[in-house]
């Protein structure tokens, strides 16, 4: 039986975790809430680490809202690198394998190909400054660490996302003002937590740092005809091409992970 800890476990990908427990009778999952498992409390990760006998932490628990990133960037870091200081450290002290989801973010959207794991990050905003300092620090305290970046994320069943997002408002009749001005891969929550039972928990991957995205490289809008056409809307909605579309936060142009 291996025995994994999972941090975060309120959002879309810790829920994923949650519904394929019966599909991995061999792992024994600790799912801990931020209010159980407040990761930017030191004490507690270790009163945590002291009770549980874990083989593994995987560590959904992050700052990820892009534009709040921008004005609030105290806050992002203390979560998205301090914190994860604290958590390898500890791993480290109890021989826990400290598995870190990561992001696209982290580079500047610059290249015409597919970002590969040999590409030099270079974040444009606040959000992926923060989950690559995160990373860095993982990287100087605790070398049995996997690294997963992950892009455009999304649960159909849990969470806020764009999926869900479009979804509701198509249902509702809402105009929908999409940009096609970046490109990734929209990667399904079900999909990259399979990667991670599959190959890294029951798997024999050597450590270090992953691209997992899932499906084909994409714009926002060509996403949202996606979803649109699957869900049998495409003739109704009010799908709205935005050239003009703003955030706070800059986004890279392309992020697509191979």
């Amino acid at each position: 039986m291996v025995s994994v800890l999972v941090t975060g476990s309120k959002g879309q990908l810790g829920l994923t975790f949650q519904d394929l427990t019966l599909d991995f009778p061999e792992v024994s999952f600790d799912f801990k809430a931020s209010k159980e498992l407040d990761i930017t409390q030191r004490d507690q990760i270790a009163e945590a680490f002291r009770k549980g006998n874990y083989n593994f932490c995987i560590n959904c628990a992050a700052f990820t809202n892009v534009e709040a990133a921008e004005s609030n960037a105290e806050e992002a870091f203390k979560v998205n690198a301090e914190a994860v200081e604290d958590l390898a450290q500890i791993c480290k002290q109890h021989g826990v394998v400290l598995i870190h989801i990561s992001t696209d973010y982290v580079f500047d959207g610059e290249k015409k190909d597919a970002y590969t794991v040999k590409d030099n990050p270079n974040p444009i905003n606040e959000y992926g400054k923060s989950k690559l300092a995160g990373e860095t620090l993982i990287q100087e305290w605790h070398p049995e660490h996997y690294i997963v970046r992950t892009s455009w994320l999304y649960s159909k069943r849990h969470g806020h996302n764009f999926y869900k997002t479009i979804l509701k408002k198509a249902q509702a009749g809402e105009e929908l003002h999409i940009t096609d001005a970046q490109r990734g891969c929209p990667t399904n929550s079900e999909a990259l937590a399979h990667f991670i039972l599959n190959e890294i928990v029951l798997g024999n991957k050597p450590f270090g740092i992953y691209h997992f995205a899932d499906g084909d490289p994409m714009t926002w809008y060509a996403f949202a005809e996606q979803i649109l056409q699957e869900n049998g809307l495409i003739e109704t909605a009010k799908l709205v091409l935005d050239t003009n579309y703003r955030t706070l936060a800059k986004r890279p142009k392309n992020s697509v992970l191979r």
